[in-house]
């Protein structure tokens, strides 16, 4: 597994502004070594002053936040930039969670 905080100057967290999750993993990127940063929770809230030169961004969104918000994040960036996009996967997930009995059973 590897976290991307470390190799991005800058890292965008998509996420709500009251969500503890979200919150939390923009502090993990400041305490893992990335120079920036940000929650945001959709692309109009991008300080694009702020990323500056920035040459990396790394993107990751908080649990609960929509695919196409990310995705509209992303897109915001190839609106401005040539981008490439290299998805990483930090950890696989093999939770599962039963149906609820009433809903298992036929009507």
């Amino acid at each position: 597994m590897k976290a991307i905080a470390p190799d991005c100057d800058a890292l965008l967290v998509v996420g709500a502004p009251n969500s503890s999750n979200s919150k939390r993993l923009v502090e993990v990127a400041s305490r893992a070594g990335c120079g920036y940063a940000q929650l945001v929770q959709r692309a109009s809230d991008i300080d694009w002053r702020a990323l500056g030169t920035i040459r990396s961004v790394g993107i990751t969104a908080g649990a609960s936040a929509p695919e196409v918000l990310i995705d509209e994040v992303v897109d915001a960036f190839r609106d401005r930039f040539d981008v490439t996009v290299q998805k990483v996967e930090t950890a696989v997930e093999r939770v599962e969670f039963k149906v609820p009995r009433i809903l298992r059973e036929p009507a």
